[in-house]
């Protein structure tokens, strides 16, 4: 269970896991190392999944796609909008969270847990690791967002 950053913000109460990294689009990437060094597992942070709505539907890309960072990895279907998640790494897919097509909604129950998206086998982990932030730096921005958008509302 990994440590968390938290902040409430009016009546919502945001997460950031400690134990990854991020994309300024609000994807985590968990380094499986050490038992797999050359694999990540990638999902939607808390709060992009909450500032979506609830997923009705997810598809990711299957087993075997030769993705290039920034190639769409998942598109999530809310009741609020469909979102377009790319890569953040260049790789293989090389697993797919099969919960997601009978149980879609456990991306907004347990988004740093049994809600991930795909475990990708990467080609270029160590340059592309340099392009993704730190979960402070990722609270940060996320809070300033989030205080924006409470403020439009």
């Amino acid at each position: 269970m990994p440590d968390y950053l938290e902040t409430t913000l009016d009546k919502f109460t945001f997460r950031v896991a400690k134990d990854r990294l991020y994309t300024g689009r609000g994807a985590w990437v968990f380094w499986m190392r050490p038992e797999a060094p050359t694999r990540v597992r990638i999902g939607l942070a808390d709060y992009l999944q909450q500032r979506s709505g609830d997923v009705a539907f997810a598809t990711v890309q299957p087993v075997g796609t030769k993705l290039v960072a920034g190639d769409r990895l998942a598109e999530i279907e809310t009741i609020k909008a469909m979102v377009e998640l790319p890569s953040p790494v260049s790789g293989t897919v090389a697993e797919v969270n099969s919960a997601l097509d009978t149980t879609p909604e456990v991306i907004n129950q347990d988004p740093y847990g049994n809600g991930w998206l795909a475990v990708v086998e990467t080609t270029a982990w160590e340059i592309e690791r340099a392009k993704l932030v730190e979960p402070e730096a990722y609270f940060s921005a996320m809070r300033v967002e989030a205080l924006e958008e409470l403020k439009r509302l």
